[in-house]
Order: C-alpha cells, then structure tokens, then sequence
C-alpha cells in the first residue's frame, strides 16, 4: 500500500512538471534569438537586418526641417511658440505626429525590401513633462502600439531606440540635452531612465514584433575633457539597465551603442552577465571599404554576437552602395538614417512649401531677447498658413520617394 501511494506521489510530481513544462513552452514569446552572430528568426531562418530609421518623427531634428541653428526638440518647440504661441505650437505637433508617420509610409518602407524598422523616440514621451504639446498624458505608448499594428500587418520588425535618455546621453542636439551628458552625473536621471525601459519592457514583453531595446542612442560625445570618465559610467549603466529590463521580461534582445557615436567600443569590456545582448555601430562618412570597419568588426568576432549598423547615410549614391555591399559580405545589418526629410537624402522627401523659407528665416533669426523676437516675428497668420502646407507636405502621398537613394542602399 505504502509502495502505491509512492508511486502515486511521484507520478503526480511528474505530471506536475511536464505540465509546467509544456506551460512554459506555449507561453515563451516566438521572438528573434541570437546565435552566434547571427539572428534568428522564430521560424529558424537567419535575420540579417536591413531597413530604415524613422528620425524626426519622435524626436524632432532641426536639419531635417531646414533649420541649422534652431537643432534640437526643445529648440524647435521654443521658436514655435515664439512665432505662433504655446497654444498653436501645442497644435503643431499633435498634427506633426499624425501626418509625419502613417500606415502608407510602413507600407512603403515594406515594399522597399526593408524587414526592420529603428524607432528613435524621446523619454519624454513616458513622462508628465512638457514635450511636443502635450504637458501630461503623454501618448508615447499609444504611438508605439499603433506603429506596433503597422509593422505587423506589414511585415516588419521594429527596435525600440531612446534616442534622448533623461539628463542626456550625448551631451549635443541629437538628445535634446543641455549641452552635456547630465545621465551620467545624475542618480536621479538614471533611475528614471530605468524606470522607463522597465515600462516599456514590461507592456512588450510577449510582442514578437518588436526585435529589440536599443538602450540608448550615441553616448557621450567626444568634445568633453572628462571623455574618460564618462566612458568608465557606461557599462555600469547599461548593467543597470539590462536588470531592471530582466525582471520584466526575460526574453527580448536588448542593444547596447558603443560610447563617442557608437564608434568606440572599449569602454564595453563585459558581455556575459546577459546572453541576449547585440550590438550597433554608427557610421557616416570615411571609406565604405572593410579596412575602415574592421575594428568593429573585430569587436564583433571577439564577442561573438551579433553587431548591426544602426545608422548610417548622409552621403553619395556610389558611397551607400559599395557600404551598403561591403556589411552585407561581413554580416552586419544596416539600418540607413533617416527615413524622411526635407529635401533629399532620405528615402521619401519632404517639399518645402511656398514660404517655407520665412520660417527658416525667423528660426535662424537672433532671438535672446524680447526685442529680437518681436522684430524677427514675421505676420503670424502668414505663417500660420506656412505651417499648415507643411503638414500636408508631410504626409506620404505628398512626398517624393528618392528612388535613386532607395536602389544605392541593396535591400534583398
């Protein structure tokens, strides 16, 4: 009797785990792996990343509206007010964000050949503070899981990259800092800049689309006199990071950048405490040819992990082109930057509207003090009619699609 009830005892036990077993296994998120170097798609078929990045549409870039002096989000957002007032500007971007990226343009980059999509986004986005017209309930989730519906009815995968981390990473106008990489220096900031991809992670933790979490974008520029020791806060940060994402959701790929425009990887010296880390490199300018890369991609060797081109561009036909060929032969994804623009080199562009250049004209315009703002002020209904032709312009119907740019970049 006391062998039958042994047995029945460990059979249940049995049960229990291969239950548990089979539970775990229904449950694990399908999502790209690692092996190796190489990604892995859920269907077991390598992944080589290729695609675009959707700048300016998150977290707004003066260059790409024309402007050179007036370069960052919180830049752009002041002259707006100055020229329209809060109320207007607070308009301005909610449209912006409506036209700039629709589902036409997920279709288009689709039918590209592109499979991978990098979202720059700012940290504002999950916070109450002030950031593109909205003070509170901000809609960087909304705007994520709509992008998220997109991507899947076309095909897509997406990274999530925080281009603009709380204090600044960059310690330039492409974090929207002031003019220094506070994140580094500041526990507060560092706390919320985990918080925030705890959140984050913790909503796409089972979402299949979404390849990766891409920490944080071009660390710490290489102006400052105390480059070194800024270097020296970067993996522990990322560390940080990674464990606060782990707790939420064990699964996704996470992306590390190396520091001085993800061009210096020393600084990472430690890969092992996780193993579904990738890395992204940067690059715009230089020769396309191997020689010029092969730091990288000894970096990439010595890690044996996947390592991708997460931005790149900005250049001739013939440059992007042998680029474009030369990671292809070394097995590292590109990703080129950005996506849309005014003018030109973009894969879709942006035409100025008529009178376009009196916004330009204004946002170049001295502007320290009150006196200035009211004599650079051009008529606001002027340029209120100049704003609203802008974003038509922007909408992808209204776009030119550079089909020379699109050809130099190989998509297969």
């Amino acid at each position: 009797m006391k062998k039958y009830i042994l047995l029945l005892i460990l059979s249940s036990l049995f049960l229990s785990s291969c239950a548990t077993k089979v539970e775990t296994e229904e449950t694990a998120p399908a999502l790209v792996t690692i092996d190796g170097t190489d990604l892995i798609t859920p269907e077991g078929e390598k992944l080589f990343i290729q695609g675009t990045n959707l700048g300016n549409w998150l977290n707004p870039e003066g260059y790409m509206f024309g402007f050179q002096k007036t370069n960052s989000a919180w830049m752009i957002d002041l002259m707006l007010s100055q020229l329209i007032g809060p109320d207007q500007a607070a308009s301005f971007w909610k449209e912006f964000k409506d036209n700039y990226i629709t589902q036409a343009d997920i279709n288009y980059i689709a039918s590209t050949g592109s499979n991978t999509i990098r979202l720059p986004f700012h940290y504002k986005l999950f916070t109450d503070e002030d950031y593109m017209g909205l003070t509170s309930d901000q809609d960087g989730f909304e705007r994520i899981d709509q992008l998220v519906e997109w991507c899947r009815e076309a095909g897509l995968y997406l990274i999530l990259d925080m281009h603009d981390c709380p204090g600044g990473q960059t310690g330039d106008n492409i974090d929207d800092s002031m003019g220094y990489p506070w994140l580094f220096e500041s526990e507060e900031s560092q706390a919320l800049f985990c918080d925030i991809w705890q959140r984050i992670a913790e909503r796409y933790h089972n979402e299949p689309v979404i390849l990766g979490y891409e920490l944080m974008n071009e660390p710490i520029a290489p102006y400052f006199d105390n480059v070194d020791e800024l270097n020296a806060k970067l993996q522990p940060l990322y560390k940080r990071a990674v464990s606060a994402i782990r707790e939420v959701d064990e699964h996704h790929i996470i992306i590390l950048g190396g520091a001085q425009w993800n061009g210096n990887f020393a600084p990472l010296t430690e890969w092992e405490y996780d193993d579904k880390i990738i890395f992204s490199c940067h690059r715009y300018g230089g020769s396309p040819a191997q020689e010029a890369f092969q730091t990288l991609i000894d970096y990439r060797d010595k890690t044996n992990k996947p390592m991708f081109m997460g931005e790149t561009g900005h250049n001739t036909m013939e440059w992007q082109s042998q680029l474009s060929q030369m990671l292809r032969a070394n097995n590292i994804g590109y990703l080129f930057w950005p996506y849309k623009k005014v003018d030109n080199s973009c894969m879709v562009a942006v035409q100025r509207p008529e009178g376009w250049q009196t916004i330009i004209d204004f946002a170049e315009s001295p502007r320290t003090t009150f006196k200035e703002i009211r004599e650079a002020r051009p008529d606001q209904d002027a340029a209120l009619k100049v704003l609203d032709a802008y974003l038509e312009s922007i909408r992808f119907d209204n776009c030119v699609v550079q089909t020379d740019y699109v050809a130099s970049l190989d998509l297969q």
